[in-house]
């Protein structure tokens, strides 16, 4: 476990409203969205396109209360999972489901996770990084040599930075980047794209590092 060791936050982000929305939210947050089950199946039947494999270290940034986390350690075991999230109260409502991952808080915006990775999954999240450049350099920095980031959402762009926007508050200006805009913003990380598939019902983006 030492090599996939989180540095612990030494600070809140108080400054940031998407932490106090999430952090209010956290309570119904598994009873208030889509159906978790429905989305695991989506999940195992897109396994093949995220290129997951048994044995990988795995980033989760932006795990939220723990939905996906199990999955995600049953399909890279013996690998192992460290999931991060900036809100407090996603955490401790992760924690007591007995998961076998390591939960930190850390806002990926502002901290390197000290450790190496085989592939960071922003499942999601990517939307609601405040400086999405900065969070890109802070998840390279943790990435093996060669190491993957997965952006992912089980529906589309447009759909996804149309229901941010009817949210509004916090998070109404959390959109994910057009498409012709990825390609300087992986690079400026040290990413290159491998894979861009945005339709109605799913995005995914994969890049590797290239360091």
């Amino acid at each position: 476990m030492s090599r996939l060791n989180i540095k612990k936050s030494e600070k809140i982000i108080t400054d940031d409203p998407r932490v106090a929305f999430f952090n209010r939210h956290a309570g119904s947050w598994d009873d208030d969205g889509p159906a978790i089950d429905s989305n695991l199946r989506r999940l195992e039947e897109l396994r093949g396109m995220m290129g997951l494999r048994s044995g990988m270290d795995l980033l989760e940034v932006g795990c939220g209360t723990g939905q996906i986390t199990p999955w995600l350690c049953s399909t890279v075991a013996p690998g192992r999972v460290a999931a991060v999230d900036f809100s407090e109260v996603m955490l401790a409502a992760a924690r007591p489901k007995g998961i076998d991952a390591d939960f930190r808080l850390l806002d990926i915006c502002d901290e390197r996770p000290i450790g190496e990775f085989d592939v960071a999954l922003c499942f999601h999240s990517f939307p609601h990084f405040r400086d999405q450049a900065g969070a890109l350099t802070n998840i390279v920095a943790a990435l093996k040599p060669g190491g993957m980031l997965i952006v992912m959402h089980l529906a589309g762009s447009k759909a996804i930075n149309a229901f941010h926007s009817g949210v509004g508050g916090a998070v109404g200006g959390d959109l994910l980047p057009e498409k012709h805009h990825w390609p300087d913003l992986l690079a400026g990380a040290g990413l290159k794209l491998d894979k861009l598939i945005d339709r109605d019902d799913l995005f995914v983006l994969r890049a590797a590092s290239s360091s």
